[in-house]
């Protein structure tokens, strides 16, 4: 009886065991690999973090580097050093744009004689052009001039300029070469007859009485004013500056 139930016992043991050692296997899921199949630990390796670390910062700092970039390390020998990768996906910025060329005018403003010379050249004088201005002279053989009638005697010619001058009256010359125009004082030489009258008239209203007009036939010189490379401000102001003088001519010319 004893070795009937020491016979059941082993049986049952041997039952249990079996039970707990196989059991896993009968209940698992066929479709799913064992666990240990997936880790595949004979084949992991260990990464070296120092290459790593070094293969960062070997990225310039400046660099921007995406969300999206990656950085590989090789280790497909272990006695091989890794060997980094970067991915960026960053876009390459364009190259600056050059700035655009200024845009510069050359002109001519003339012609200028007597008063409205010394004002021109005043005006522009402000605008500090240095060697982008420059002068030329223009000759005509006739013209038209606004003038007082000759004196005879140096003393008149003096009283003349005194009244002048208290009158505000600064451009003026005194004809002294020997002649039909000796003692005359000359207060302006013009190209047209229209400019010359419009004169006439503003020296009447500043109380010139004997300034007088008339056609001169000789040789009569007037003053251009060559001016380069102005930029668009500088044009504008030259523009600006040729309204005061309804007389004058101001154009555009070829930049040498």
């Amino acid at each position: 009886m004893r070795k009937w139930i020491f016979g059941v016992l082993l049986v049952a043991n041997v039952l249990f065991f079996t039970a707990m050692h196989w059991g896993g296997m009968l209940t698992a899921d066929a479709v799913l690999p064992r666990a240990s199949a997936e880790l595949n630990a004979d084949k992991m390796k260990l990464l070296n973090m120092a290459a790593v670390s070094a293969a960062v910062s070997a990225v310039p700092p400046e660099a921007p580097v995406m969300a999206s970039s990656v950085l590989a390390v090789s280790a497909a020998a272990p006695d091989a050093a890794p060997t980094p990768a970067l991915v960026s996906h960053a876009a390459v910025p364009p190259p600056p744009l050059k700035p655009n060329s200024v845009k510069l005018s050359c002109m001519e403003w003339g012609e200028f004689s007597g008063p409205d010379l010394t004002r021109a050249s005043k005006a522009l004088d402000g605008l500090s052009l240095g060697s982008r201005l420059k002068q030329r002279v223009s000759e005509h053989t006739s013209g038209y001039w606004v003038y007082i009638a000759p004196v005879k005697t140096h003393a008149q010619v003096e009283r003349k300029v005194s009244q002048l001058k208290t009158l505000g009256i600064a451009d003026y010359f005194v004809i002294q070469e020997s002649g039909a125009w000796q003692n005359a004082i000359s207060l302006g030489v013009f190209k047209t007859e229209d400019a010359a009258k419009k004169y006439l008239l503003r020296l009447r209203e500043s109380g010139v009485k004997s300034a007088t007009l008339g056609e001169r036939a000789s040789k009569l010189k007037f003053t251009v004013f060559v001016l380069n490379s102005l930029e668009g401000a500088l044009a504008s102001q030259v523009a600006v500056l040729h309204k005061e003088f309804p007389d004058s001519e101001l154009k555009l010319v070829p930049c040498n």
